[in-house]
């Protein structure tokens, strides 16, 4: 019964530590991928004011990092893992389940950066067309 208990709390620190390194860096990799890619959006954004919005991005960034690792902190609960099968499939099912927050994350990162941007061509055009008026 003491072996069984022991394996049991064995495989769950596992899984806690294989998890979290994985998500950690899952994060890790999709914002500094996201917010590489999201320079030009936030130019354009901020009307060519470099300095803007470069401090944006990295206030975007630093959210982006603590939303998402707060959220796989909050899942982290693994129950009762007595097989390494269990364990494999613990794991598939949480990382899994984070990537697929995460892709979803990052599709709303991106749509905000789109339609940011297109407020501003739209803004832009409508100071266009009323310095050729006057």
């Amino acid at each position: 019964m003491n072996a069984t208990i022991l394996t049991t709390a064995t495989y769950n620190f596992s899984a806690y530590m294989i998890y979290l390194p994985i998500v950690i860096m899952l994060t890790i990799f999709v914002s500094q991928f996201l917010f590489k890619n999201s320079k030009t959006f936030m130019i354009d954004i901020f009307h060519q004011k470099e300095d803007i919005a470069m401090a944006t991005n990295s206030l975007f960034k630093i959210g982006f990092y603590l939303l998402n690792i707060g959220f796989a902190l909050c899942i982290i609960e693994f129950f009762q893992i007595e097989t390494v099968e269990r364990l494999v499939v613990a794991l598939s099912k949480k990382i899994g389940g984070f990537s697929i927050y995460l892709g979803i994350m990052m599709l709303l990162n991106l749509l905000l950066f789109l339609k940011g941007r297109k407020h501003a061509m739209n803004k832009d055009k409508i100071i266009k067309n009323e310095n050729t008026a006057i």
